[in-house]
């Protein structure tokens, strides 16, 4: 009413409508509406400024002197909802619904009106709500859409390896992990880990639509993976999904995947690390640090709103971590191998059972073989694709003999002489130095090895010391005392050899 009266005083004192326009920051059309509606009052300017504010809102905003709504905008808004479905359908546009629209409404809105008209309504229906979350009621869970990486040592390459968000909404208390894989072993693992972290069990785990947690959903009812369902009866926890494309159904999580990228990925970006557990170790240095940050608006920090409001109202965890199990099939291979085909890796077993089925059950650390009840074998899982583990044990006796020559040099023998004695380690020392070559030495210490497994440690230490006695040392030598059991004689010290004392012996003196 104030801007209506001055623009009343200014019309009366003679100022154009562009001056007006300008120095009241009013559209021109906007003023010619109300210098309308004032001309159709019938009242001069003076008796326009004797009225009262409620007297002048009649006369400028009452049913008789003002334009009633444009009946197409009603007509409008109740193909909105049709126009949000159809919009979600392949190659959908405004512009096509606004064609369609105008086929039939010849009187309807331009394009542009039609758009302002839509955006308004769309906005009205984004509204969002304020939640007050209590303490130990739920933990949201996501996948960051960034990856961390790490260096593998033995071929230099670069993993990529998905990031886990976890958050209590309640006190904003986060735990964030860089994961081998994103399968169902990793994930569950993962989170396992995670309620370690808290110390405790929330009523509900919410999470999105990943096919690791959801098996079937639609907009009313889930059907969770089978073992989802058994890690969630295993800590006495609900799962909850998300509606689909609700990414609001879990904003605490959503928002701290965002600090976790301010926090964690922002800080190792220029770091190298080789190994998942290396790079985890400095992921959790800087999410305790984010977890101590002091509140910006709020007193405190998350740890400490957590320890002291939330952590009590967790339930408490079972006494022994959750582990996954898995089993499979598997042929033993003519190699003595059988396949894990999830990891794409061999594992060996005795030879004996070449051709045999065997059972493998292995979770994400151990790999166990049975043949019926029976266990096999049994490794720490290995994560090298196309790898081979092999324990010794399992192998023929001639492939036995084989791979011990490959592991054939100068510190494998006398590493094995040394077990025997210090007599045993000269000799094998001075036969591995008597070539110019020392690979040409190889075969006479095998033959001492096998001298040592026939006659006795003892007996070959004694004929060691026997034989050093001499200038010249072989493993015929050795033989030799052994077979004549030589060794077994007494050695006798011989005396010193001293010059005896002559006149044909010059001293010093002679040389003056």
């Amino acid at each position: 009413m104030i801007q209506l009266k001055r623009i009343i005083q200014l019309k009366s004192e003679g100022v154009n409508k562009l001056k007006i326009s300008q120095s009241l920051c009013l559209h021109r059309r906007t003023l010619d509406e109300y210098l309308k509606k004032l001309e159709l009052s019938g009242k001069s300017f003076n008796e326009l400024l004797a009225l009262s504010e409620s007297e002048l809102r009649y006369l400028v905003y009452s049913s008789h002197n003002t334009n009633k709504p444009d009946e197409r905008l009603k007509e409008l808004e109740k193909q909105f909802d049709y126009f949000t479905v159809e919009l979600r359908r392949v190659g959908v546009t405004l512009k096509t619904l606004w064609k369609e629209y105008n086929a039939v409404n010849l009187d309807g809105y331009g394009y542009s009106q039609f758009c302002e008209h839509y955006a308004r309504y769309k906005k009205r229906g984004g509204a969002t709500m304020h939640f007050d979350h209590l303490a130990g009621e739920n933990l949201q869970v996501d996948f960051a859409g960034s990856p961390l990486h790490y260096i593998d040592k033995t071929t230099g390459e670069l993993i990529a390896c998905p990031v886990l968000v976890c958050t209590l909404p309640y006190s904003g208390y986060t735990y964030v992990e860089a994961l081998r894989s994103a399968r169902q072993e990793d994930m569950f693992a993962a989170l396992s880990r995670c309620l370690e972290y808290f110390g405790g069990v929330p009523r509900n785990i919410i999470s999105d639509n990943m096919k690791q947690y959801v098996k079937k959903n639609d907009r009313y009812e889930f059907t969770f993976q089978a073992l989802a369902d058994q890690w969630a009866v295993y800590y006495n926890t609900n799962l909850v999904a998300a509606r689909p494309r609700k990414p609001k159904d879990k904003p605490s999580v959503e928002n701290h995947v965002y600090v976790s990228y301010l926090n964690i990925h922002a800080s190792l970006r220029n770091e190298e690390h080789f190994g998942l557990n290396p790079l985890n170790v400095r992921i959790l240095d800087q999410l305790q640090e984010m977890n101590r940050h002091r509140f910006q608006k709020l007193p405190g920090s998350r740890i400490e709103r957590f320890m002291q409001n939330e952590k009590a109202t967790l339930k408490p965890l079972p006494p022994e971590t959750f582990t996954i199990k898995h089993i499979t099939l598997a042929k033993v291979q003519m190699n003595y191998h059988v396949f894990l085909g999830e990891d794409k890796h061999y594992y060996s077993v005795p030879h004996k059972y070449i051709g045999k089925q065997t059972k493998i059950i292995y979770d994400e650390h151990t790999v166990e073989i049975y043949i019926g009840f029976d266990r096999i074998a049994v490794f720490q899982r290995d994560y090298r694709r196309n790898g081979y583990t092999t324990l010794p044990e399992h192998m023929p006796e001639k492939h036995l003999k084989y791979t011990e020559t490959l592991g054939w040099d100068e510190d494998y023998f006398l590493s094995l002489a040394g077990k025997i004695g210090i007599n045993s380690k000269e000799a094998f020392k001075r036969i591995l130095a008597s070539k110019d070559f020392v690979e040409q030495t190889y075969k006479a210490c095998l033959g001492l090895k096998r001298l040592s497994e026939i006659y006795g440690t003892d007996r070959f230490e004694s004929a060691c010391s026997r034989a050093l006695r001499g200038s010249h040392i072989t493993y015929g030598l050795i033989k030799n005392i052994l077979q004549k059991n030589l060794d077994k004689q007494s050695q006798v010290e011989p005396d010193l050899f001293t010059i005896p004392q002559h006149e044909n012996l010059r001293g010093e003196q002679a040389y003056n």
